[in-house]
């Protein structure tokens, strides 16, 4: 309803309406002197009973991007997520960076330091940090992480900004937006009458859609003559509906599916056609290729591939226009809809079949599922040992951990040098129950299992970590959340005293070097930390665990504090790096 033409507003009454008109349900965060005249309007709108966004506090950036992360990985939806500043923006930078790889939404409001200082508008300067808190260009933060930037400049036209913003963040590729609001702005009283509304219906997203039926048909034609078919993808599972096509056409046309830094479950675990997270090994005998939804199918400097393969590649962002170089070579690019071209593709496999290539294919899948059959015994032999006191075997911990969770629980793995292992031996076969890191910014996963969790609260999240990543994560912030908002979770600390991957990046690089002469690679962090003991402090269940006998006990116990409603960290002391 709109109001009377003369009643005046603040554009942080005019902010919080348009957000809830965008439905942004959360804004997570911490607030600063740049939010007064949002805690203001806040306060008033709690003592009028009127809805507004809900409003998680976090003590650290870090938690809150990751959390709006996690929520948009679980329901499509981007929150708005705000900062204090530059400062905030810098902290809130890294977790950007993953969102944006991720190709997740999130609108990043970032308060900017007052600009008046002689008392000429309400919100001017009133304190130190206002007047070094004002870089030449805030937005170059986080620029490379962002779809769109933009500085709120009159409360009249606030719910035309949020509704650009929001209409950018959620079309195709999907990422984040960043919005500086000054606090003169902010607090400035507005016409209400001028702030007109902006209606997600008719400012909405633009999706990727149709599909072209020549070119499914030359797509099918080329798979239907195909020996060696390979289907590469990493993100493709961020539709849920996507992994069930996948295994479809897999299944029809006698297809393998790799994963190569698995984002989203693409395909379930259990189908005979899963080849593994190693594409390299099969691109050399491939003679028909999909790329389907990822970033990087491959490292080239370790994969020799067959130069006679035709590649398609369907992506709904194909052209990887936020990465400065791509230098994968396909013969056919198709940016839309993954789900979409599958089914059609599939439409038409269908139509080409028959009973010659209904037959070889089956052979392939065949040969596949005694090849996966294969693998599946090596994993379980490579579980069996649990290692010795102190250095306890990933593996054994991992498969423990398979066994106890249910087929619904969410496994986040932000594991690094032992992220194989998770994904080994923690079996996943539903849509929406795996996540990976697709961005380079260490201290993800938890604040991502906070926001899948505060999306899905009947469904167990956890996530596996190493001990650097811990570290970067901020879990003393991290804890406390969990704590406040009533949003358990279960955290799994693979600590093998060090980060592992810089230590091989070296070796790799120099192999024999003076650092592997002298085995000094500046990798190794403080000894024998008590991680448990900073989730004892939130209040959290913690829990080291050193013994080979008690793996499954402390993993039980864990779960069960967490079905009580308590965060649980089970710090467990591997192999050393």
């Amino acid at each position: 309803m709109r109001t009377a033409t003369h009643q005046r507003r603040s554009a942080a009454h005019i902010l919080l309406e348009a957000l809830l008109e965008q439905g942004i349900e959360y804004i997570f965060g911490n607030l600063g002197t740049d939010h007064v005249p949002l805690i203001e309007e806040l306060a008033r709108w709690h003592q009028e009973d009127r809805a507004s966004p809900q409003v998680v506090l976090c003590p650290h950036e870090n938690t809150a991007v990751h959390m709006a992360g996690g929520y948009a990985a679980a329901t499509g939806r981007g929150q708005a997520v705000a900062v204090h500043v530059d400062v905030g923006t810098a902290n809130a930078a890294s977790a950007m960076h993953n969102l944006f790889r991720a190709r997740l939404p999130v609108l990043l409001m970032a308060g900017r330091a007052p600009f008046s200082s002689y008392n000429e508008l309400l919100g001017g300067r009133d304190t130190y940090v206002h007047f070094i808190q004002e870089p030449f260009d805030q937005g170059s933060l986080v620029r490379p992480y962002v779809k769109w930037e933009y500085t709120l400049p009159a409360g009249e036209i606030t719910k035309e900004v949020i509704a650009r913003a929001c209409s950018v963040m959620h079309s195709d590729s999907m990422g984040p937006a960043y919005l500086m609001l000054p606090r003169e702005i902010l607090a400035s009283e507005c016409d209400y009458a001028r702030a007109r509304p902006y209606s997600p219906g008719r400012h909405s997203a633009v999706k990727r859609s149709g599909v072209v039926r020549e070119v499914v048909e030359n797509v099918a034609r080329r798979l239907v003559a195909a020996n060696e078919p390979l289907l590469v993808t990493a993100y493709a599972g961020r539709q849920t509906s996507t992994p069930g096509l996948i295994d479809r056409l897999a299944q029809l046309a006698g297809v393998r599916v790799c994963e190569f830094n698995t984002v989203h479950l693409n395909i379930s675990r259990d189908s005979p056609c899963f080849g593994g997270y190693q594409p390299s090994q099969f691109a050399e005998t491939a003679d028909f290729g999909l790329l389907v939804d990822v970033d990087v199918p491959w490292v080239p400097k370790t994969t020799r591939v067959n130069p006679d393969a035709f590649w398609v590649q369907i992506d709904v962002d194909a052209i990887k226009q936020n990465l400065p170089m791509w230098n994968f070579a396909t013969d056919l690019r198709i940016e839309g809809d993954s789900a979409e071209w599958l089914t059609a593709l599939i439409d038409a496999v269908q139509g080409l079949a028959t009973p010659a290539f209904t037959a070889r294919a089956a052979r392939r899948v065949e040969k596949m599922a005694t090849m996966r059959a294969e693998h599946i015994r090596v994993i379980a032999e490579m579980a069996r040992h649990p290692g010795v006191p102190g250095a306890l075997n990933p593996h054994y911990i991992c498969a423990a951990l398979g066994r106890a969770i249910n087929i619904e629980d969410v496994v986040i793995n932000e594991a690094i040098r032992n992220a194989p292992v998770v994904f080994e031996q923690i079996h996943r076969t539903r849509p929406g129950t795996l996540l990976g890191l697709s961005g380079g910014g260490l201290g993800y996963s938890g604040g991502m299992a906070l926001g899948y969790k505060l999306a899905q609260r009947h469904r167990r999240v956890l996530h596996v970590v190493g001990d650097g990543s811990f570290y970067f994560g901020n879990p003393s912030s991290l804890y406390a959340v969990s704590r406040q908002y009533g949003l358990p979770i279960f955290s799994i600390v693979l600590d093998n005293g060090g980060w592992a991957a810089v230590k091989e990046a070296t070796l790799r690089m120099y192999p024999d070097g003076d650092a592997r002469r002298s085995n000094v690679f500046q990798s190794e962090l403080a000894p024998d930390p008590n991680f448990a003991r900073i989730a004892e402090a939130a209040g959290a269940y913690g829990e080291q665990l050193i013994e080979p006998d008690e793996v499954e006990p402390a993993i039980v116990r864990c779960l069960t504090a967490l079905d009580r409603g308590r965060s649980a960290v089970l710090h467990v002391r591997v192999a050393h790096l």
